[in-house]
């Protein structure tokens, strides 16, 4: 009896070994989440925006990737990947990896290209995963200076005395400032021409020359021409007035309550990357945005930097898509 209670005892010694041996081994095969967001970044982060180099989301981008590289000691590089509906860049992002070295610049315009295309290859709700806002800015009205129209219950009064005789300036069809002129035409109830141009530049032209009575942009892109008084600010599309401009009023304020268009920049990554590097990563951002000379620099931009926790960014993308794919269906735009 003795002899085999030993023989039987010797596998059971075996297997308790063998596991101690292949413990470590294991953990060094399948780390936990916790132990990759402590060890991250070891390595540069790549931040792929959906727009060319020099406008005011990859300025902004660029900003904010200085800090990011200076608060976790990796630099965070910047590549543009434009296109139409940002699926070049979603595409990049995604085919990137969930690993947390390549997280995305998605935007309202994100929000916009749900309804706006008839097969986008991407779900923002389903493909990304959201880390958290960066930045929150506006849209504006302005008028030649010499205009007529000095505030805009002014434009909204000769609209309404005269149906479809103003013409109102924006860039591309879809685009958020062109939807933003649909939004306002149909709240304010009221009827005029939305003239599309190729660039802001050639708005503005169309404005100084009478084409046009009124332009839709956002801030940096008018910003040359309200410095040299040559264009004025009659209201911006937010909440409330932003600091670039205080004096300007709202439309809500103007005369049309309930009227908001606020848009947004926000950092996703690919779904599946682990939820403690997403929080890290947000962590770390609601930190630098706070930090006073960028949000100098980004207000001179008219950009309010602002970090949101993952779930209120994500609300946002819902509420927005589901606003515009409203505005889309309401203003009869073709889908592309």
């Amino acid at each position: 009896m003795t002899v085999k209670k030993n023989i039987a005892m010797v596998p059971l010694r075996r297997l308790v070994c063998r596991a101690l041996i292949a413990a470590p081994l294991f953990a060094t095969l399948a780390p936990s989440n916790m132990a990759l967001a402590q060890g991250y970044p070891n390595k540069p982060v790549r931040v792929i925006v959906p727009f060319g180099p020099g406008g005011v989301a990859d300025v902004t981008t660029r900003l904010v990737a200085d800090k990011l590289g200076e608060k976790l000691g990796q630099r965070f590089i910047v590549e543009n990947a434009p296109g139409a509906g940002g699926i070049a860049a979603a595409r990049a992002a995604i085919s990137g990896g969930n690993d947390g070295y390549t997280i995305a610049l998605l935007t309202n315009g994100t929000a916009i290209s749900v309804p706006l295309f008839k097969s986008l290859p991407f779900d923002p709700l389903k493909d990304f995963t959201p880390i958290s806002s960066v930045g929150y800015f506006d849209t504006m009205f302005i008028v030649n200076t010499e205009s007529k129209f000095k505030t805009l219950q002014d434009f909204i009064g000769s609209a309404k005395e005269k149906p479809g005789t103003l013409n109102v300036g924006t860039i591309t069809p879809g685009s958020t400032q062109h939807l933003t002129a649909e939004l306002f035409k149909s709240t304010a109830g009221i009827d005029f021409v939305i003239v599309p141009f190729r660039t802001t530049g050639e708005a503005v032209v169309a404005l100084l020359r009478n084409d046009v009575q009124m332009v839709v942009d956002f801030y940096a892109a008018l910003r040359p021409g309200l410095t040299d008084n040559k264009t004025r600010a009659l209201a911006w599309t937010g909440a409330k007035p932003s600091a670039a401009l205080p004096n300007v009023p709202t439309v809500a304020q103007s005369g049309v309550p309930g009227f908001e268009v606020v848009s947004w920049n926000a950092f996703y990554a690919p779904a599946g990357t682990p939820a403690d590097v997403i929080a890290k990563l947000n962590g770390a951002l609601q930190t630098v945005l706070v930090d006073a000379d960028l949000k100098k620099r980004a207000l001179e931009l008219g950009i309010e930097t602002k970090a949101s926790t993952p779930a209120e960014i994500d609300a946002r993308m819902k509420a927005d898509i589901a606003k515009w794919g409203s505005v889309v269906d309401k203003a009869g735009i073709a889908k592309q």
